[in-house]
């Protein structure tokens, strides 16, 4: 690539809704034109824990995430350079044999958790987004997920929100809020902030 790409971060709690403003965002500027990667499928291969939902590590705790191995492949993106990205089995808590491969693209973007907590990540950011969304709004769209698509029961869903998902939210991902650029509420369904947003990346591109 003959220029620096723009690389964009959108971070929010769980359940906010982060996921779609990535993916309207992608659909907007252009599948084409971007690189999209999860921090989701940096965890960590816990596979050999037992299932029982009590042994678990605390998967909301930026330590449960191979974080430096994200900036290593962030750091080849913006050098033009092709990454596998893990696949992460979040019924097995595994890490899958196969890899995704990702190519460089003029826009790098980044969406999760807690991408905003740790300082080496957030200098690789030139748009740093917050989705801020009402905590119940939040913990409902957590539940029906994870007993959807998790396999999950709603008791350990439950356990698993009060005992690590929220104070893990107030401890790291609430005062990461201070480090975005632009906050949107509403998450998805801000069609002006959304609108903002793709206008900023694309003035970014034409520069």
């Amino acid at each position: 690539m003959s220029t620096q790409p723009v690389t964009l971060a959108v971070a929010g709690g769980t359940g906010s809704g982060k996921t779609t403003v990535a993916n309207e965002i992608v659909k907007r500027v252009g599948a084409q034109r971007i690189a999209y990667i999860q921090h989701d499928s940096y965890y960590f291969d816990w596979g050999r824990l037992p299932l029982d939902p009590r042994n678990l590590p605390n998967f909301d705790h930026p330590d449960a995430l191979e974080t430096d191995l994200l900036i290593e492949h962030l750091t080849a993106l913006k050098a033009g350079q092709a990454v596998e990205i893990p696949m992460y089995d979040f019924t097995t808590h595994r890490r899958m044999a196969h890899t995704r491969r990702v190519d460089p693209h003029p826009v790098i973007l980044v969406e999760g958790l807690l991408i905003f907590a740790e300082a080496r990540l957030r200098a690789l950011f030139d748009v740093k987004i917050f989705v801020d969304t009402d905590n119940d709004i939040r913990f409902i769209r957590r539940l029906r997920r994870d007993i959807a698509e998790r396999g999950r029961s709603m008791e350990s869903v439950v356990d698993q929100y009060l005992s690590t998902v929220r104070p893990m939210h107030l401890e790291f991902v609430e005062p990461s809020k201070r480090y975005a650029d632009v906050i949107i509420p509403e998450g998805g369904f801000n069609t002006v902030a959304l609108e903002m947003v793709v206008a900023r990346i694309e003035g970014m591109l034409k520069r």
